[in-house]
């Protein structure tokens, strides 16, 4: 999926500048804040740091799905190395993701309910690209596609629909002479990815390969990754706003506490009890 361009204004090569090329007045526009006071435009203070982290996220994802998306081609051409450098990337933008919870910790509950109210149904788990970096892990929930309409939710078939990066993985196997199980290679690919003992095997039976076994801790470590990104945000939450309700009518902490330890590759993790 190639950025698209169509927004950009036209600007005369001889005057292009830092600011044309990052469209940087553009981007400083974008931090509407809703607790601004009609009359004066004051706005709470911490305000401006929710959305700017948030922005940055949104941003984040965006990078990911081009990454894991090209990741995923490199797979089909069987171009391992270049996979996996570039699932290497993957795994430093996660941390930096993990970092930023640092710095949204910073903000007090008391100053987080200062302008929360104004959020109204605004909520995280209407984050599209998020949904979309899950689909394309394997991770995938048809309730999910109902939160969403229009656009958004032909974006989230579409990756519902595609086969995952794990899928990408079982084909290189496949390619290599593995003996990956009939019923995983004809599997459907909206349903989830659930562990399967023979393959474990196979997996076990090639790890003394070098290169094999790198992309396999590689995706180990991309699925890790997630994973501390999500116990992050869940402590976070729980920092910010305990056990309330999340906004837009979630379970806030409580549901995201059901996210930890749901492995994207279980097969992964599954094998260690076997060396």
């Amino acid at each position: 999926m190639s950025a698209n361009n169509e927004n950009r204004p036209s600007i005369d090569p001889s005057a292009f500048s830092y600011g044309d090329y990052l469209m940087v007045p553009e981007l400083l526009a974008l931090q509407k804040c809703v607790s601004a006071d009609p009359e004066t435009g004051e706005a709470e203070h911490d305000e401006t740091l929710f959305i700017i982290i948030h922005q940055v996220y949104e941003l984040w994802f965006k990078q990911l799905l081009h990454e894991l998306d090209f990741i995923v081609g490199l797979l089909d051409d069987d171009k391992i190395n270049g996979a996996r450098n570039h699932l290497k990337r993957v795994l430093k933008i996660l941390k930096t993701l993990v970092g930023q919870v640092d710095v949204l910790e910073t903000m007090t509950p008391l100053e987080f309910a200062s302008f929360r109210a104004f959020l109204a149904n605004a909520s995280g788990f209407q984050s599209v690209q998020f949904r979309e970096l899950e689909f394309v892990l394997g991770i995938k929930d048809r309730v999910q596609l109902d939160w969403f309409t229009g656009p958004d939710a032909e974006r989230l078939q579409e990756r519902y629909d595609a086969p995952t990066l794990w899928d990408a993985f079982l084909n290189v196997m496949r390619r290599d002479g593995a003996a990956v199980p009939a019923e995983l290679l004809e599997r459907d690919v909206r349903e989830p990815v659930l562990e399967n003992a023979a393959l474990q095997a196979v997996i076990v039976q090639r790890y003394d390969d070098e290169g094999f076994a790198g992309l396999c801790e590689t995706l180990t470590d991309l699925d890790e990754g997630l994973q501390e990104w999500r116990y992050r945000h869940v402590m976070m939450v729980r920092r910010t706003i305990g056990t309330k309700m999340g906004t837009g009518g979630s379970d806030g902490a409580a549901y995201l506490a059901t996210t930890l330890f749901q492995p994207a590759f279980p097969d992964l993790w599954a094998i260690r009890t076997a060396f």
